[in-house]
């Protein structure tokens, strides 16, 4: 049973800019677990930091969720053009991963936002939205714990997702059908047809490539993830998906690429390769879980 005074102090954490960003993160993470109208409040308060790695994260915990009292925030957040796109793209997402037929126009209107990656994120999101109409609720459990912006295809053969993958000619929701499928059908092949992703398609494909290889969490996609981190001509939202994902493959020849990163002239990268040694220690520590910050107000 969790304490409403506990509660308060796992947020404070949170909106604290002088903690450092692993203590936020992983207080964030453990709101998001909690659940419910405080944890939401205090995520939604942490919108005004000026990180925009966290703020990014914040509006994912809010879709991840699946809680409608978050979309007012999230709408704010998608209309609000002084945010980042990296940020407002999330916000999007997060829209589309409550499910909540209700806000379908308002992500209709914003497919056609001058960014493209804000653009780009709701038309995915309307197609999910459309999707779940179609065949009456989300998608079958798989093997990850997450809310995913394209519902995995049904088929199971790599070769045949790999090519509907790297075919640009295709509709972009397709292609992140066959991303997620890859990702559930699991294994190096798999691992490789994804990292192959990271060279083609827009900054938004590459970016969600990064996100789906960190889930995986196979060293065989290592080369192409540090690759992709070095590359200073990428975009920052890619490179910052990269980094998160070394973190959680955590195998030793991931170490270095994030510590020649941790000054990076882009501040969402320096900082994810920061949050990603976090990760990567936790890994191997083979800690509990990484959403802690209940078991640091309750020392043993």
């Amino acid at each position: 049973m969790v304490t409403e005074q506990e509660l308060e102090a796992i947020g404070r954490v949170l909106v604290d800019p002088q903690q450092p960003l692993q203590a936020r993160f992983r207080a964030l993470f453990t709101l998001r677990g909690l659940g419910g109208p405080s944890a939401i409040g205090w995520i939604s308060r942490a919108f005004e930091d000026d990180s925009e790695l966290l703020k990014h994260e914040l509006a994912y915990c809010l879709g991840q969720m699946q809680d409608v009292r978050a979309i007012p925030v999230l709408l704010d957040v998608l209309r609000d053009t002084r945010q980042e796109p990296i940020v407002r793209h999330e916000a999007g997402e997060a829209l589309g991963a409550i499910g909540n037929p209700e806000v379908l126009d308002i992500l209709k209107e914003y497919s056609t936002d001058p960014v493209i990656e804000v653009a780009e994120t709701c038309q995915l999101a309307v197609r999910r939205l459309e999707w779940l109409q179609q065949h009456r609720g989300e998608p079958a459990e798989g093997p990850y714990l997450s809310v995913d912006p394209a519902p995995p295809a049904e088929e199971q053969d790599v070769g045949r997702l790999r090519e509907a993958l790297l075919d640009e000619a295709r509709p972009l929701f397709d292609r992140y059908r066959a991303m997620f499928a890859l990702r559930n059908v699991g294994g190096e092949e798999a691992a490789l047809a994804l990292a192959e992703g990271l060279r083609c398609g827009s900054a938004l494909f590459r970016h969600e490539v990064g996100y789906v290889l960190g889930q995986l969490q196979h060293e065989a996609a290592v080369p192409q993830l540090t690759a992709t981190l070095a590359r200073s001509t990428e975009s920052p939202m890619v490179r910052h998906e990269c980094a998160e994902a070394l973190g959680a493959i955590a195998h030793p020849t991931c170490l270095a690429a994030l510590r020649a990163h941790v000054e990076d002239p882009e501040r969402v990268v320096r900082e994810s390769c920061e949050v990603a040694l976090d990760m990567y220690e936790h890994e191997l520590a083979e800690a509990f879980q990484y959403a802690d910050g209940l078991e640091r107000l309750r020392p043993c």
